[in-house]
């Protein structure tokens, strides 16, 4: 059953959430769950787990990820060279935009994403091993532009 979010009282002297009501939001760092919060705040607490969890400078930019061993979405400033998962505590490599190519799994054709310049690639669905690099024999890859 969903747990009902109560929000979060606003400390005395604490400047007031733009007319406009805008918001954004983040990912809790000690549940997951995705808060809601209003632009201009510092930070915003739980109201499932109470965490109180830190609001990246406004302008700045977010990116996203799946933890390679727990499957949580995790999300990040842009630019960070790797991120901590804060459930399984696996370190998972960021990579940018150009640093990513793109085959399809040799097995069940699914697209398959990995690091720029990689000699195989498991695929999650069907776990067959794909060769990307080395051999003339295997398929081109098509790396990823943004």
């Amino acid at each position: 059953m969903p747990v009902p979010l109560a929000p979060y009282p606003t400390p005395p002297g604490s400047s007031t959430p733009p007319a406009s009501g805008a918001q954004s939001q983040l990912v809790c760092s000690g549940c997951r769950n995705l808060l809601l919060y209003p632009v201009g705040a510092t930070s915003v607490c739980c109201a499932v787990c109470n965490a109180v969890n830190a609001v990246p400078p406004p302008g700045t930019e977010m990116a996203q990820l799946v933890c390679g061993c727990c499957h949580t979405l995790l999300m990040y400033i842009r630019g960070a060279t790797s991120v901590h998962c804060s459930c399984c505590h696996t370190v998972n490599l960021a990579l940018e935009a150009n640093q990513v190519a793109h085959v399809n799994c040799e097995n069940c054709r699914m697209l398959l994403m990995y690091q720029y310049g990689a000699r195989s690639v498991k695929c999650a669905v069907c776990n067959f091993v794909t060769s990307v690099g080395g051999s003339a024999s295997a398929a081109p890859e098509q790396k990823f532009n943004s």
